[in-house]
């Protein structure tokens, strides 16, 4: 089993009256371990990452080791449009104690490829801690291309790939340009059974706060049973569909509170709290599965 493959969740931050909420970190983070998730993301997209200062992003990684040891794997988002701020944050994470570093495609100056190769090359040649890739398109609109893929996965410092772009084709043409040894793990739940099913390794989920125990399961079949992206999708989709009527991590944030592993579903601006028509919605999904 390849490091840092299985199942990962990308931790949402709990905050009441725009403050951390250590309490219910810790609550979500037992939680998951109780329910055998392979490894964490913290300061994630999930963790809404671009709202939390570099000290909060310490104390969440503290709570976050303090729980787990070094029983499950830690990796710590670090990933900026700015290629300098991004080395320090990497560092940064190191010296915290971090495993590996998940780092974004460079958002809104929009590079070229040949900029996003030299972005994470310089990365990874200042890192004393694996880099994986994070491809989200639908977030960054820049995306990296097969061409730079293959290119940074020759780096010995670069091990993987989080591939969010929701494009099994794309996912099976990385696995081909980059051979086997080179992690792939999903960044998108509604594909993720899929591309595990052929060539993923796992998936760095939103939806594994909700049901740990479910997906693993289901990612522990798919290799074996054909039909097991079937059944997750039958048993499991319109909670995925509920929890992704708003934007990430909205959904996920209102099911932990309904779910009392959180005691609020607050979000920093510029995100908002659930509206009460989805919410419902989600509520019925919830009910409906028997998590609340």
């Amino acid at each position: 089993m390849k490091k840092y493959s299985g199942l990962i969740t990308a931790l949402a931050t709990p905050f009441i009256g725009g403050e951390l909420d250590i309490s219910s970190f810790r609550r979500l983070v037992q939680f998951q371990k109780q329910n055998g998730v392979d490894g964490f993301v913290v300061n994630g997209t999930t963790g809404e990452s671009p709202t939390l200062s570099t000290e909060e992003v310490l104390r969440l990684l503290e709570a976050t080791k303090a729980e787990v040891g070094d029983d499950v794997s830690v990796i710590v988002g670090t990933g900026s449009n700015s290629t300098k701020k991004t080395i320090e944050n990497t560092k940064r994470a190191k010296e915290w104690g971090a495993e590996a570093a998940l780092v974004v495609v460079p958002y809104y100056n929009k590079p070229t490829q040949a900029g996003l190769v030299a972005h994470f090359q310089a990365i990874a040649e200042n890192s004393e801690i694996p880099i994986i890739l994070y491809n989200v398109p639908g977030r960054t609109v820049t995306a990296l291309s097969l061409e730079a893929i293959q290119e940074l996965s020759t780096h010995e410092n670069v091990i993987g790939i989080k591939e969010a772009s929701g494009d099994i084709g794309f996912g099976r043409k990385i696995r081909e340009a980059v051979g086997e040894t080179f992690l792939i793990t999903s960044g998108d739940d509604a594909t993720c059974i899929e591309l595990c099913s052929t060539v993923g390794d796992g998936v760095i989920s939103v939806i594994s706060h909700i049901i740990p125990k479910q997906l693993k399961q289901a990612l522990s079949e798919v290799k074996k049973n054909s039909g097991a992206s079937k059944l997750f999708t039958e048993k499991f989709g319109s909670l995925l569909e509920a929890i992704y009527l708003e934007s990430n991590p909205i959904g996920v944030k209102r099911a932990l509170a309904e779910m009392e592993v959180f005691d609020s579903a607050e979000l920093r601006l510029p995100l908002l709290e659930m509206s009460p028509e989805a919410t419902a919605k989600l509520k019925t999904e919830l009910v409906k599965l028997e998590l609340i």
